[in-house]
């Protein structure tokens, strides 16, 4: 059953059916394909198609046929050079862009769901299940990169820490070295690792690991604490084969952040 908000791409999908230069309304992320995970947090993503890259400009640049939502949006900016983001009274939330259907085959997107298309369309609108979905695996996709690259983050981090560069060293430990991790869990023989969003890899994570697949909350300790970050995911890559050389690296730069900070 679909989530009560779907239904409001259903209005839209009336008003755009009396638009002679709509060809499509497709639903992407929770309201495409896997609609069952939509709920009261999710935002409306979508695509609208149309006819010629004229129309595309006039709906890009006038707006005003967002009020098929119910409403005009009390907030909407330009995200991208197809789409836009919009906020409603009521807390619904867009993200949608708008694609002549020439453009269609060459957009990277997966999961989408056809909320309505023009009987005319025809072969006009390309078939989704033979779509272009997100890149594949390029050759540096592999355990051994993702591990190394891992403990490099950690290393680089620990030194923009012992240099006073915070907030920068925050990102390659907290940020840079846990994605490379996700990476390592995702490429994982035990596929272990269900609903895996294939644009976006931290989404789910919580819900869709096995618990103890991965210390987040240790990994992700924050602003003040990005030794004890880097020693939980030291700790981890320890069970990746690193290389001593590496790990010993790494370890010495976390004796010494550990002395140079006030709490050490």
């Amino acid at each position: 059953m679909l989530h009560p908000t779907l239904a409001r791409l259903d209005d839209l999908a009336a008003h755009l059916a009396r638009d002679p230069d709509a060809v499509a309304l497709l639903g992407l992320g929770s309201a495409g394909v896997e609609h069952d995970r939509f709920d009261d947090h999710s935002d409306l993503d979508f695509f609208v198609v149309v006819a010629t890259e004229r129309a595309k400009r006039r709906m890009l640049d006038d707006v005003g046929w967002l009020a098929a939502f119910g409403d005009d949006p009390v907030w909407s900016f330009v995200n991208s050079p197809d789409g836009r983001k919009a906020l409603y009274a009521d807390g619904l939330f867009l993200e949608y862009a708008v694609f002549a259907a020439a453009e269609l085959p060459g957009i990277r997107f997966a999961g989408a769901r056809t909320v309505w298309s023009r009987p005319s369309a025809g072969q006009d609108l390309v078939d989704l299940d033979d779509h272009l979905g997100p890149p594949g695996p390029g050759p540096l996709d592999t355990v051994a990169f993702h591990r190394d690259e891992a403990l490099s983050n950690l290393y680089v981090g620990l030194h923009r820490e012992l240099r006073g560069e915070r907030l920068s060293a925050t990102r390659f430990v907290q940020v840079h070295a846990v994605d490379h991790c996700l990476a390592l869990l995702r490429l994982a023989p035990d596929g272990a690792w269900r609903q895996q969003d294939p644009f976006e890899p931290t989404r789910r994570v919580e819900r869709s690991l096995p618990i103890g697949a991965f210390p987040l909350a240790a990994a992700v300790a924050g602003y003040d604490r990005n030794a004890d970050a880097a020693q939980a995911v030291l700790d981890w890559l320890r069970g990746h084969d690193p290389a001593p050389a590496a790990v010993a690296a790494v370890t010495d730069l976390l004796d010494r952040a550990r002395e140079a900070s006030p709490q050490g």
